[in-house]
């Protein structure tokens, strides 16, 4: 299965709002892929679509080639997060990976390697409902990482991290790039795309307004903020 997320034509409406109006990228192997966009540029939706939580009206959303759902052990091609606050917070964050490796068949020595790559090691036994954001953010991608996938998807991953855990977050990203794995991560923090993204697609009302690498995106430009905010100053409705 060749580790690449594809999105095709993707449309998606809500009542009268257009959420995705033909959404089309593709993420490739081997580099960190930065997703950004304004409030509302159809960056979660398409996710959701991706992990076949949000059907479209139209299009096509494929993982490695197939559609999520059809995955008979999703956790070992794709991991994902959301939502860092989707976790029991009477669970410990131990029992709450051990739930998750016992649904897909890991063994409760995986549960330990993750803790231990994100931090938590020593933490894992503490109720998840006593952690700050920024824990709640690593385990979330110790859930992620959990089955070893090709293929991750993270919103939002620097949300409440300390200074330390951005460092750290950097650092992870570009060593699962590095081991040839397709990462797109969605986020608001420019300054730090730039550090690990060599590609970025920009969003605006549910289409992409370009879909290039990091260099070309800022030559010209003083830096990808930069470039970003000449792009998108026309895509957010201030009203």
């Amino acid at each position: 299965m060749e580790s690449t997320i594809e999105v095709t034509g993707l449309r998606k409406r809500y009542g009268r709002t257009t959420a995705l109006n033909d959404m089309s990228f593709t993420v490739r192997p081997g580099h960190v892929t930065g997703f950004v966009g304004p409030n509302g540029a159809g960056k979660s939706t398409t996710m959701r679509v991706v992990l076949g939580l949000v059907a479209p009206d139209s299009g096509a959303a494929l993982v490695g080639g197939v559609r999520y759902g059809t995955l008979r052990r999703p956790l070992t091609q794709v991991g994902a997060l959301l939502d860092a606050g989707a976790v029991q917070p009477s669970r410990t964050a131990r029992n709450h990976l051990l739930w998750l490796a016992h649904s897909q068949g890991f063994p409760a020595r995986r549960v330990d390697e993750v803790l231990a790559l994100t931090g938590l090691a020593e933490v894992g036994r503490r109720r998840a409902g006593a952690y700050s954001l920024g824990m709640r953010q690593r385990l979330g991608i110790a859930a992620a990482l959990l089955g070893d996938p090709p293929m991750l998807m993270l919103d939002e991953p620097f949300n409440g991290l300390d200074p330390e855990g951005i460092v750290w977050m950097r650092g992870l990203l570009a060593g699962l790039a590095g081991q040839g794995r397709a990462v797109l991560v969605s986020s608001h923090l420019m300054s730090e795309l730039q550090h690990i993204a060599a590609h970025v697609v920009v969003a605006g009302r549910g289409r992409v307004l370009a879909d290039t690498t990091v260099a070309d995106l800022v030559a010209g430009a003083d830096s990808l903020e930069d470039a970003y905010f000449a792009l998108t100053r026309d895509e957010v409705d201030y009203r």
